[in-house]
Order: structure tokens, then C-alpha cells, then sequence
């Protein structure tokens, strides 16, 4: 694969526009909490052997250019623990590759929790509850991060200055300031998407054209989608369309964020509503041209790459080994859109720092090291998240990354966007995901009556919000 040149600016423009569709959003989580610059006071004096260069914030507001002093790291032993990169094959890129490299050139030994976003947060709340902090570095969606700022559990990482050498757009930087600190550095991007095998072109529904369905237009919509599933099942002579509906699969990401604002503008306040009747009923028909192994899968990969399915949705970090396997097989597409719009989670995931957690310089120099414009790059091409820096567009290659980009980009970019965010909730975050794979499993599995278990369900989903405090999640909060 080759550096790109001038025919493949669209690749780095489509980086840019998924840091712009971030700004849709923004404005509702700069409501939620102050985040008025603090004066900083840091004076590093350390001598080590090995040495990783920052920049470090000197008597000056965090928004001041500050000076560029190098910081030794002493050799240490942390722990990072992740909700992020947990996928056995995602670990181990990251153990023997990305912290193989740091280890060789800091000699800090960086031991790699992969970890879910319930047990972090019990883990967090405990080791701050007893004052033995035990992490150093987390991994988190920005809906996690924002719930343990609001706790106090995160370190003011204005204190240690800025990084060199990257650009964080300035809409990330406005997310990563909760409750009055700097509480994460951005980290990565991600979404889900749809792939389908050219294949299955041969047998679109009346009215709908490849074009259509590769660029989202309007034509491409949840009807569509569901004639085109019918004709492939009657046409091929089995269904050809599958879902990560397994027990570790990320199907009720759809569900919440992508199926509810499409057909009801929400993914909470409406889940019992009639349009919310009409969305199961949608989905019920549509089950019956899914593939049954569906329930078994937990990524879309492996039943793309053998044909078993030909249109797949996933997260865009579990597709990409289709991709990269035969990029002249598969596209990637938009999600079609509903009555209300097209909805579709973004991705955002951050670093931070535990309060008073040990071996914090060691700490900033790994998240140093994991927002290189090259490291990110390296992360993009082995497991399929997008940078946050903007100097990492410019280093990647074509090729497969091209085709995954650009459909990240087509579906960001659609006029009829609907953007949803991961809601905080914390611990209850497990509860929450429950409701919406009960509901599917008594609804469409069972063929239970939909309007009895969704009005049982919403006082559920609805009290974890009171009892929690968490507000409602985009795209709630803007309807």
C-alpha cells in the first residue's frame, strides 16, 4: 500500500468530517457542567533513565502556550485498564505490539486490563472509596469519563501540559473539559456501519440503486432494506442478512442507537411510544430474512468473509478484517434511514488518569505514546478505530483503510443524520443495555405482544436515569 497522494484526499477529508459531526452534538454536553480553565502550578523534577518528551504547563492557565521541559520516566509497573480494545485478537495487537514498543523505549511495563464498562466502574468507586488506587491509566467512552468526573475520580490533566507534535480538534478538546478539568485526552473514534458483499447487488429491490445504498441517499431507508432482505432470502434461496445478536455481540447498540431514533427520534424518552410499536413491528418482519445463526455471532467478519451472510451490521473495529481480507468484495455502507431520520451512534473514547493514581508520569507518558500521529495510525490499520489527532490523516495509506474510511464518512456526512451518544450511566450501564436485549428477545424472539413488554420495560429504563442522574442521551436532549 502506498502513502496518500493527491487522489486520495477524500480519505483525510472524511477524517475531518467525523470530527465535525462531533459538533452536532457538543452543545449539549457544554450545558451539563462548567468548564472554566483552572490557573496550574507544576514544577517536575524528576531524573530516571529513560526519557519521553512533553510539554508541561508552568504557572499558566492550561489555554496559555506553554514551556516544552523534558520529563524522565522512571522504570515502573502500571496498570491500564480499558473498556476498549477487550477482544482477545484487539489485546493482543495491544500487548504485543503497542506496549512491547512503549516498554522498549520507556522500560515502563504497562500491564493491560481489558475490562467491561460495569466492572470499571465498580472497580473505580471502590479503589476511590478506599483510597487505594491501584490503576494508573484508563481507557473509557466518553459517557464513562463524563460520569467519573462528575464523581471527582479523575486527575486535572492540565496540570501536566500539553502534547507535541498533534492537533486535537478543538470540539474534542471542548469534550474532554468536564465539571472544570481537563478529565481525558481524546483518544479514538468509532462507529458502526453496514458492509455489504457486491454480490448481493445483483438482487436490489425495485427503486433502490447501488448508488443509493453507498451513498445514503434517501431512497436507502429501513423499507428498502427490508424488500431487499426479502428478495436475497426468496431470490438466493436463504437469508443473507446477519447480525452480532450473540452473547458478546454489540446488536443492542442497534437496537438503542440506531433502530430507536430511526423510528421514534430517541433512544429513551420514547420507548414505549406507538412510533416505538411500529419499530418492533418493523423489526419482526425483518427477523424472518436474518440469519438464524445470528443469536451466535458476536462479530460480522468471519460470516462475511465465508459467505454465509451478504449485508452485515457492526461496529466498524469488527468489520474490518472482512475488509482488509478482500476489499474488492465488500463496501461499506450507510445504515438506511427511518421516519425520523438516520440514526447512528458515534464513538468517542478517551484516556484519563485516576485521582491520586501511582506512577502518574509513567501514566501521561503512556497516553503520550498512544496519541502519536503514528501510533494511532498503527491502532486504525491493526483494529479498525479512527485517529483524533488530525496530523495521523495525512499518514494513512489506501487500500482497505480507504474503503472503510470512506464509509465511515458517507454515513457521517448524510443529510438526514440523527446522532446518538453511549448515555452515562455508570454501573447501570449493563441494566440499561438489558432492557433494550429483553425486549428484543421476548418481542422478536418470543412473539411476546409488543405494546404489554415495552410498556413494562419503560419505567425500567426510565428509573435509571432517575436514579442515577444521568441525563438523556443525545439524540433525546435535542428533541
Amino acid at each position: 500500500m502506498s502513502n496518500l497522494g493527491v487522489t486520495d484526499t477524500k480519505t483525510i477529508t472524511i477524517i475531518g468530517v467525523i470530527v465535525l459531526v462531533i459538533v452536532a452534538v457538543a452543545a449539549y454536553y457544554a450545558g451539563q457542567q462548567s468548564a472554566v480553565p483552572q490557573t496550574v502550578t507544576e514544577t517536575v523534577t524528576q531524573t530516571v533513565t529513560s526519557t519521553v518528551t512533553v510539554t508541561t504547563t508552568v504557572g499558566v492557565t492550561p489555554t496559555t502556550t506553554p514551556t516544552s521541559p523534558t520529563i524522565t520516566v522512571k522504570p515502573a509497573k502500571i496498570i491500564w485498564a480499558s473498556t476498549q480494545l477487550v477482544p482477545p485478537e484487539e489485546q493482543a495487537f495491544v500487548k504485543n505490539t503497542l506496549l512491547a514498543e512503549f516498554k522498549k523505549e520507556t522500560n515502563v511495563d504497562v500491564e493491560f486490563v481489558g475490562i467491561s464498562y460495569e466492572d470499571l466502574s465498580v472497580r473505580m468507586e471502590s479503589e476511590q472509596t478506599s483510597g487505594k488506587v491501584t490503576i494508573s491509566v484508563i481507557g473509557e467512552l466518553h459517557g464513562g469519563l463524563d460520569y467519573f468526573a462528575s464523581k471527582g475520580w479523575l486527575e486535572d490533566l492540565s496540570k501536566f501540559g500539553t502534547l507535541p507534535g498533534r492537533t486535537f480538534p478543538k470540539v474534542l478538546e471542548e469534550y474532554s473539559r468536564l465539571y472544570g478539568i481537563k478529565a481525558y485526552i481524546p483518544w479514538m473514534t468509532a462507529t458502526y456501519v453496514m458492509v455489504v458483499n457486491k454480490e448481493a447487488f445483483k438482487y436490489l429491490p425495485e427503486g433502490l440503486t447501488e448508488e443509493d445504498v453507498i451513498k445514503g441517499t434517501s431512497k436507502w431507508t429501513y423499507d428498502a432494506f427490508l424488500a431487499w432482505a426479502k428478495k436475497l432470502y426468496e431470490e438466493t434461496g436463504g437469508p443473507k442478512v446477519g447480525f452480532p445478536a450473540g452473547p458478546k455481540g454489540l446488536f443492542v447498540r442497534f437496537l438503542h442507537g440506531y433502530l430507536y431514533p430511526a423510528f421514534t427520534g430517541a433512544q429513551v424518552k420514547n420507548f414505549d411510544s406507538d412510533d416505538a410499536v411500529k419499530m418492533w413491528e418493523y423489526l419482526k418482519e425483518l427477523w424472518k430474512y436474518v440469519h438464524p445463526s445470528s443469536t451466535t455471532w458476536d462479530a460480522m467478519a468471519d460470516p462475511l468473509l465465508k459467505g454465509e451472510v451478504w449485508i452485515a451490521w457492526d461496529h466498524t473495529a469488527r468489520i474490518k478484517d472482512a475488509i482488509t481480507t478482500k476489499p474488492d468484495q465488500f463496501v461499506v455502507v450507510p445504515v438506511p434511514a427511518g421516519p425520523k431520520g438516520r440514526g447512528f451512534i458515534l464513538v468517542i473514547a478517551g484516556l484519563a488518569i485516576p485521582k491520586n493514581a501511582p506512577h502518574q508520569d509513567a501514566a501521561w507518558a503512556l497516553i503520550e505514546y498512544l496519541t502519536r500521529p503514528e501510533t494511532q495510525v498503527k491502532v486504525l490499520e491493526n483494529v479498525g478505530f479512527f485517529p483524533t489527532v488530525q496530523e495521523a490523516s495525512a499518514k494513512i495509506t489506501a487500500g482497505p483503510l480507504k474503503i472503510l474510511a470512506e464509509g465511515v464518512g458517507n454515513q457521517l456526512s448524510t443529510p438526514d443524520a440523527l446522532v446518538a451518544l453511549i448515555p452515562s450511566l455508570g454501573a447501570k450501564g449493563g441494566d440499561f443495555k438489558n432492557v433494550y436485549i429483553t425486549a428484543f428477545q421476548r418481542i422478536v424472539l418470543n412473539n411476546e405482544d409488543i405494546k404489554s413488554v415495552i410498556s413494562e420495560l419503560a419505567p425500567v429504563l426510565k428509573g435509571l436515569f432517575e436514579e442515577t442522574g444521568a441525563p438523556l442521551p443525545p439524540p433525546d436532549s435535542k428533541s
